[in-house]
């Protein structure tokens, strides 16, 4: 089965995750993906944590933006490899990176320089702060440029918290490489109509301030930010959270709220709730909504999660609980979807890391191997693209394969 991005080649000179994981996801689904490192390779490799503190399991950090390309060394900053880069971009369909605008000036790899070797490239550039302006040319990773400058971080950090609400991992740089991988399917399509490439450009503010729309709309309409929602005031008190005796939490989300009551109240056996004036319609349950709440919270807090997986297993409401990433890896839908495909490692340890968020022709995708050696593919991809090995020995012997 072809994917959606066969006999597409992608040239990407990009480091860390946004741009990166944008190609991962077209290299997952088929495309040509060839990642060109500088000698000293993307900062990314070296990323440690508590995770990842040796090699004896793989690095996420690596291999979730990486895996299925192939990657060759190239000094650009020599005459040599950047005639290889142009070179290679004249066999190439989308050109992917993340560097900087005087970086990118500097080294000769802008779009005029590179459409002007093939105009039918769609190059695509990822920022943190947008194309222009007075922050242009600043840098930007997502937990400053998405999660805090664009608000995300202020609305999650209740008043008077003794610290702020936390980013996990590389939670904007993902859903970043999602839109560029979106964008590049739009311009690949937009060619395929017109015969013209195009330049695109995704920032890290613009995802984050995207992803909370609802209250950047109503603040710029002047209606003022939309109200918290504190769990103990919520409208509608059948989209809520509820902790269970074992501390966990139930996130209720029936926002049919006359629909679901009436058989919320028969699975928790609490029947009598149905009846009570006090709750007898949406109307009601919003004017009485402490009350409701707190039997609700009396309730839930009489039996644990597991119970209340059975007691809520027929429930025709949207519900779920609060997962570790350990319940997510085993969830059933994960293992039936193909939501955690397995790669088989460079050294033959297979490992899982998740699929994008996309599925075509019923065929869930997967990475087509591991994250790349930095460097690894350097003769085979310049062999591919039509170099021959005494042009090869001649850019390795000249300093410019690093």
């Amino acid at each position: 089965m072809s994917g959606p991005f066969d006999g597409i080649r992608v040239i990407e000179v990009a480091s860390w995750t946004f741009v990166p994981g944008a190609g991962a996801i077209m290299a997952d689904l088929g495309a040509d993906v060839i990642k060109v490192e500088p000698p000293t390779g993307d900062p990314q490799r070296a990323l440690r944590n508590a995770l990842n503190a040796d090699d004896s399991t793989p690095n996420p950090f690596l291999q979730v933006p990486n895996r299925g390309k192939r990657s060759i060394t190239l000094d650009l900053q020599t005459p040599a490899g950047l005639d290889t880069l142009l070179r290679l971009s004249k066999t190439a369909d989308v050109f992917l990176t993340s560097y900087l605008p005087k970086v990118r000036a500097k080294l000769g790899i802008d779009a005029e320089n590179l459409r002007a070797a093939n105009p039918r490239l769609v190059y695509v550039r990822g920022s943190g702060w947008g194309r222009i302006g007075p922050m242009a040319d600043a840098g930007g990773f997502d937990s400053a440029a998405a999660w805090s400058a664009a608000g995300v971080q202020n609305k999650l950090t209740a008043p008077g918290a003794a610290e702020p609400a936390a980013q996990p991992a590389a939670f904007f740089d993902l859903q970043g490489s999602s839109a560029i991988a979106g964008a590049v399917a739009m311009a690949l399509f937009r060619r395929e109509r017109s015969g013209e490439g195009a330049e695109v450009d995704v920032s890290l503010l613009g995802t984050g301030m995207w992803t909370m729309s609802p209250d950047l709309a109503a603040v710029a309409a002047g209606s003022g930010e939309l109200p918290r929602q504190y769990r103990n005031e919520v409208a509608n008190p059948i989209v809520n959270t509820y902790r269970t005796s074992d501390d966990r939490w139930i996130n209720l989300v029936c926002l049919q709220s006359d629909r679901y009551w009436p058989e919320l109240c028969k699975v928790i056996d609490r029947p009598e709730l149905a009846e009570d004036e006090r709750f007898t319609d949406i109307g009601a349950r919003y004017v009485n909504r402490a009350a409701c709440i707190a039997e609700l919270d009396k309730t839930f807090g009489e039996r644990t999660l597991a119970q209340w997986r059975t007691a809520l297993a027929g429930f025709s409401g949207v519900w779920s609980a609060a997962a570790s990433f350990e319940e997510v890896c085993a969830h059933p839908q994960v293992a039936e979807n193909g939501y955690l495909p397995e790669v088989a490692g460079a050294q033959g340890a297979p490992f899982r890391v998740v699929a994008p968020p996309y599925q075509f022709d019923n065929v869930p995708s997967a990475p087509a191997g591991p994250a790349p050696e930095l460097g690894q593919h350097t003769e085979e991809v310049l062999l591919d693209c039509g170099w021959d090995w005494d042009e090869i020995s001649a850019l390795r012997d000249g300093g410019a394969l690093g």
